[in-house]
């Protein structure tokens, strides 16, 4: 089924939870490729939380944005305990596959490109799930990790396509228009939604 959004296709969305999820299944349908429930599971959620701007960039209280990916895993090569080391593995596949998947036309621009992004991630989920197999956590997302490692360009291809039908234009993006109009209830930020395709539920607002 095409489930591109269009101006005369208005589709309600109670939370970006819905919303990715069923974009993310019709991006896999779309494309003949399989992946893992869990894993796609797992996808949903890491695209829910990384819509809001302060989960995605870090803030040091000196500086506000991404640390570069090779910083993320010299962190992880000098964690002092396996906890610390999986977290920033996380963090780094996360990011990578965030970024791949969503801005992969700015990486064009930047001094390393998607192909690094894609090679950084992939390889710091396959070494998270390395390092948390046999452990309580490692029973329930080692093999997450695993399908994430070995599918890192499927699910990039995925949510490039999930991210080409959320926004319409290169100056509209709509996860930031949603996360404004979440906090505020502003109604420009409504009408905007609307005309790409995306219906805001009043219950979903914080503030009207």
């Amino acid at each position: 089924m095409d489930r591109t959004h269009s101006a005369d296709r208005v589709v309600p969305v109670h939370d970006l939870r819905d919303y990715f999820r069923e974009s993310l299944d019709a991006a896999i349908a779309n494309q003949g490729v399989h992946v893992d429930t869990h894993a796609t599971h797992y996808v949903v959620n890491l695209l829910t939380l990384y819509s809001r701007s302060e989960e995605l960039y870090e803030d040091s209280g000196e500086s506000y944005g991404l640390k570069p990916l090779a910083l993320m895993l010299l962190d992880a090569s000098e964690a002092s305990n396996q906890v610390e080391r999986s977290a920033t593995l996380q963090r780094l596949g996360d990011v990578a596959l965030f970024m791949a998947g969503f801005f992969a036309d700015g990486l064009a621009r930047q001094p390393v490109d998607l192909d690094y992004y894609i090679h950084m991630g992939g390889t710091a989920y396959g070494s998270l799930s390395d390092e948390i197999r046999g452990t309580a956590r490692g029973r329930a997302l080692a093999g997450v990790y695993n399908e994430l490692a070995r599918k890192f360009q499927v699910m990039v291809d995925v949510l490039n396509e999930v991210r080409d039908g959320a926004r319409k234009s290169t100056d509209i993006d709509l996860l930031r228009t949603y996360e404004v109009w979440l906090k505020t209830g502003s109604k420009r930020a409504a009408a905007m939604l609307r005309q790409n395709g995306v219906a805001p539920m009043e219950q979903a607002c914080k503030r009207h």
